[in-house]
């Protein structure tokens, strides 16, 4: 048995994590032990889940191998807490499956050994810049704190459509072109758009070699990237013929919508930052931008 490094993702209902530290020739027994420690949860209280949709893993045998366990490096992991005492937890039958991922056209199973790494969403602020950071975030690998890089983006965007008003019309920034590069240069601005479980491909037509990704949730964007096996640098920036990346996209977006991590754009709570009028939905936004010409909102 090769002693390969197995790299796992992790949610819990405090986050996302990552366990780096585990090889093939590991046990069960090491996998508890190294949950159990980020999470602070009782060895055994502790219930793992795998697949998609997901199923409970067998974790009652401490001595065997993580290689013939079916756990695979690339896996995501589901930890959840079992309240019932540990002597009943260790008598509950759990069945072990093939980890496959079903996605809205087909079945699809997963290789996760295709891909050098593991495909995360890592997080941003809601702080109404949050496409301009994930953005930022996919060119150049970090978070920009400070909020320069968004600053500088808004009016790379304002400047374009100025140097393009041959392209960029009314009718599609939905405002006249003056107003709207004001409006998109202030750091309170931000853009309601509706849920949809497709992707965007952007510049397609351009026949572009590289691709980022950004996954929408309604309202909220977050950049993607791809944590290597081999413990080196982060790769936010992919090959756009590798079909194997928008394939593990496809499928963390379709387990953030079985979860429900996204926003009903009809029923979330919003303000208007001019008047202080609070509004719910997309559609009252729009209704109270048209009758009163307010157009900063703020995330609530």
């Amino acid at each position: 048995m090769e002693n390969q490094s197995i790299l796992l993702k992790v949610k819990t209902k405090d986050g996302q994590h990552v366990i780096k530290d585990l090889a093939a020739k590991n046990t069960i027994k090491d996998l508890k032990q190294a949950l159990s420690k980020f999470s602070s949860l009782p060895i055994g209280n502790l219930q793992v889940l795998c697949g998609f949709p997901p199923k409970p893993l067998d974790i009652s045998q401490d001595d065997l191998y993580l290689a013939q366990s079916g756990v695979a490096s690339g896996d995501t992991l589901i930890l959840q807490e079992l309240s019932i005492p540990p002597e009943v937890t260790n008598k509950i039958p759990q069945v072990q499956e093939t980890l496959q991922v079903e996605s809205s056209n087909d079945l699809l199973t997963v290789d996760s050994n295709k891909l050098p790494g593991i495909l995360l969403k890592h997080i941003v602020p809601a702080d109404n810049s949050c496409l301009f950071t994930s953005i930022n975030f996919v060119l150049n690998g970090k978070i920009d704190s400070s909020g320069e890089a968004a600053t500088y983006l808004r009016q790379l965007v304002a400047e374009t459509i100025l140097n393009e008003k041959h392209i960029y019309d009314e009718a599609m920034l939905g405002k006249p072109i003056e107003q709207y590069c004001s409006w998109i240069q202030n750091d309170t601005s931000w853009v309601v758009d509706t849920i949809n479980a497709i992707i965007n491909r952007f510049g397609e037509d351009q026949n572009y070699p590289l691709r980022v990704l950004l996954m929408f949730d309604g309202i909220h964007y977050d950049p993607l990237y791809m944590e290597p096996f081999d413990g080196s640098k982060i790769q936010t920036i992919f090959e756009t013929g590798d079909e194997r990346v928008l394939q593990e996209a496809k499928i963390l977006a379709d387990e953030a919508k079985s979860s429900r991590q996204f926003t009903d754009v009809n029923k979330f709570t919003l303000k208007c930052l001019v008047c202080n009028v609070m509004l719910k939905g997309q559609v009252e936004a729009q209704s109270h931008a048209k009758s009163t010409n307010h157009m900063n909102f703020g995330e609530v």
